[in-house]
């Protein structure tokens, strides 16, 4: 939403200023109203994360929308939308050549950051730099490991990583006892057993690159394959925000500002 925008909506004292109205979201979410803690939450994790607020960024669109709700007195200062378990993360995760910064307000993802990170060259000396390759969908999945790893397989999970596992060999045969099968029978087994002793992603998918037998370069069409697999197999249609298919396509949209893929 821009500042004229803002400036319209706070002429209209009755209507408050939705998370709908300033982010991509859905649901229950897009009809809340953004609050004055809803957004110092954010300001401090991106604080955490970055080491200040973005200019620009998600928690100073948060803090804009808030401060007109307030002065329209549609909320009070000590006011919070989004609650539960999920609230407002900013978590940061780190590829080769790359650090990718996810941001998600109730589990939906509001802002993405990819940032391009030196990489030393091997065998040069301290501060020699070279041209990261390309980010493989084996890597991508291995950093899933790290983004999600508590998370337990499910369907989707397991959709996702076959999908991958595809498009990473080249083939459309399910390899036994490959990470697609063993993702595959993690995903029926934890329907039933108890939340404590379900197979986790990370079990599947650290040391991707190392159990997979052939590896590429992730690709936009990789990214998109993988984010329908995912989504086809919940039941409101959307991938997990810190999961495989974000993984991926987190990869390929860095591969593509490289243009290295």
């Amino acid at each position: 939403m821009s500042q004229d925008q803002l400036q319209q909506q706070e002429e209209d004292n009755n209507i408050p200023i939705t998370y709908g109205d300033v982010f991509p979201v859905s649901g229950e979410l897009a009809t809340k109203p953004v609050a004055p803690q809803d957004a110092a939450m954010m300001q401090a994790a991106e604080t955490t994360v970055f080491g200040r607020t973005q200019k620009g960024g998600t928690a100073a669109a948060m803090q804009a929308a808030a401060a007109v709700n307030e002065r329209a007195g549609l909320v009070s200062r000590q006011d919070l939308s989004v609650t539960g378990d999920k609230g407002v993360t900013v978590t940061a995760t780190d590829l080769p050549g790359a650090r990718v910064v996810t941001e998600t307000i109730s589990g939906q993802v509001v802002g993405q950051h990819v940032d391009a990170t030196p990489v030393l060259q091997q065998g040069g000396g301290v501060g020699v730099l070279h041209q990261q390759g390309a980010i493989t969908i084996g890597e991508a999945l291995e950093a899933t490991a790290r983004t999600a790893g508590n998370k337990a397989v499910e369907q989707s999970d397991a959709a996702a990583i076959q999908a991958a596992e595809v498009r990473a060999t080249g083939s459309s045969v399910v390899i036994p006892g490959g990470i697609a099968a063993q993702a595959q029978s993690a995903a029926n087994l934890n329907t039933s057993t108890r939340e404590e002793d379900k197979v986790k992603l990370s079990e599947i998918l650290t040391d991707a690159t190392v159990k997979l037998p052939a590896d590429k370069a992730a690709t936009r069409e990789d990214a998109e394959g993988v984010l329908s697999a995912e989504s086809r197999n919940t039941a409101d249609m959307t991938a997990h925000p810190a999961g495989v298919s974000a993984s991926i396509s987190a990869a390929a949209n860095l591969n593509e500002i490289e243009h290295v893929s």
